[in-house]
């Protein structure tokens, strides 16, 4: 029984966060989406491998790859980068300090909340050598690592328009 909950959070985490992209991200944001979704998966994946083979955090019940590697599909390919996608399309660029440090501790807290309750309530997660504080700041440095990439990247995009290209 605890095995069909477990597949059944896993199954829905991929549609409501599939929905929330459809919803959430504008169609003339989906360049900037799919650059913040691809360069979060290059944080999780190789750090929650990282974490995985050294045992500090297992996910006893995966629905996805389940030979391939001991990390979570689902959360460190497909939910963490979404959510960043998400974080950096809709980031209060122009607001002031105080509002963009509430919103790194809101969506660093929302996923860190979530996650606690998969690890007291399901087996899609263990923390054998793991705190939630770990999964906070990891998350919040990837969040602030993905943000910096993200304006870096996007700095001197004009360069690429008509007018840069072909002066009048």
């Amino acid at each position: 029984m605890a095995k069909k909950v477990d597949t059944t959070i896993e199954i829905s985490a991929w549609i409501i966060t599939s929905i929330f992209l459809l919803i959430f991200i504008p169609k003339n944001k989906i360049r900037e989406a799919h650059l913040s979704f691809l360069f979060k998966q290059i944080i999780t994946w190789l750090f929650g491998l990282v974490v995985v083979e050294t045992k500090l955090i297992s996910y006893p019940h995966r629905t996805f790859f389940k030979r391939a590697n001991k990390a979570s599909f689902t959360f460190e390919y497909f939910v963490y980068p979404s959510l960043c996608s998400l974080f950096n399309v809709h980031y209060p660029e122009k607001s002031h300090y105080f509002k963009k440090i509430l919103y790194y501790g809101f969506h660093t807290s929302l996923i860190t909340v979530f996650e606690v309750i998969l690890v007291k309530y399901t087996d899609l997660i263990r923390y054998p050598k793991w705190k939630w504080y770990w999964s906070f700041t990891t998350i919040w440095m990837s969040y602030y690592i993905s943000r910096v990439y993200f304006r870096w990247f996007f700095k001197d995009s004009t360069f690429f328009s008509k007018k840069v290209l072909y002066p009048e």
